[in-house]
């Protein structure tokens, strides 16, 4: 059994695998019952597990414990709350960008880290930045909708 120390939404917390190349979600979500983050494919292609990890997302299906180390994790719920949730959150809510709601983790989490480095994007890199997270319910006018919304506001 590894120990793992892993900065997660601003707090430390300790994590047991007994495989180092456990995938970070099952600890998130299994250890740590934060529930933003989703298994989708478990192979990295539909976005619904991505989190940031020291400012990039990063799909947390195929990411392994080990390799975080000291890494700054946040997940949805350390982005806001139901109070005061975060611009992209609120924009989201706003556009009423939500079907289902299973590719919502990660359309909110690579917009969050698409905007903290791409100030007033066009609808074409909005487009683009979020080409990889998959949605099958086809909200995808609205998804934009709230990203262009969320880059005004922030």
């Amino acid at each position: 059994m590894t120990h793992f120390q892993l900065s997660v939404n601003g707090r430390q917390e300790q994590v047991s695998a007994d495989d180092p190349e456990m995938p970070l979600l099952y600890a998130l979500r299994n250890d740590l019952s934060l529930h933003g983050p989703r298994f989708g494919c478990g192979l990295g292609q539909c976005g619904a597990c991505t989190v940031i990890i020291d400012g990039e997302a990063a799909r947390s299906c195929i990411t392994p414990i080990s390799s975080v180390g000291e890494g700054k994790i946040t997940t949805l719920e350390g982005l806001g709350t139901p109070e005061h949730p975060s611009p992209v959150q609120a924009a989201f809510i706003e556009e009423q960008a939500v079907q289902c709601g299973y590719c919502i983790n990660g359309m909110i989490m690579q917009a969050t880290a698409f905007l903290s480095k791409t100030k007033n994007p066009t609808e074409g890199e909005i487009r683009e930045a979020l080409a990889s997270n998959l949605c099958r319910c086809g909200t995808h006018v609205r998804i934009v909708r709230a990203v262009q919304r969320a880059a005004r506001e922030i």
